[in-house]
């Protein structure tokens, strides 16, 4: 529903791309964290995907650290998007894509990134992330 993350807000400055729905999917059999954010553009055929996939570890009841792992930018059509539950699918299948797929190596020197989640109810969560981002997403 809402992000104050410039990392994703600044889509918005990409020429004729415009930040469309953002989802958040958390898998807690193995852990692992996928955001995907979808791109329209102006240009017919040309709506993008951005995905990051991460791995988490719980520290306490409301903060997880957060390693990411891996980040996939695309053109919907390339990689045969059509929602995010099959994209996430594809990607735990060790599916390889189209697409600008490249791993994240955040250097050993710098403090892990974290994600807590400051409210929770059955339909809504309130986060916020190390570098003072704040997520509201519902379910």
């Amino acid at each position: 529903m809402y992000t104050s993350s410039q990392s994703l807000l600044g889509i918005d400055k990409i020429p004729f791309a415009q930040l469309g729905d953002i989802y958040q999917c958390i898998r807690l059999k193995n852990n692992a964290l996928y955001n995907v954010a979808e791109i329209s553009s102006f240009i017919p055929g040309l709506n993008g995907i951005v995905s990051i996939v991460a791995t988490f570890t719980a520290i306490s009841e409301s903060r997880v650290n957060v390693q990411f792992n891996r980040s996939l930018i695309s053109l919907q059509k390339f990689i045969d998007y059509t929602n995010p539950d099959r994209l996430i699918t594809a990607i735990e299948n060790g599916q390889k894509f189209t697409a600008i797929d490249l791993p994240i190596n955040r250097s050993a020197g710098r403090a892990p990134a974290w994600l807590e989640v400051t409210y929770l109810d059955d339909t809504l969560r309130i986060g916020r992330g190390n570098e003072g981002s704040v997520f509201v997403l519902t379910k």
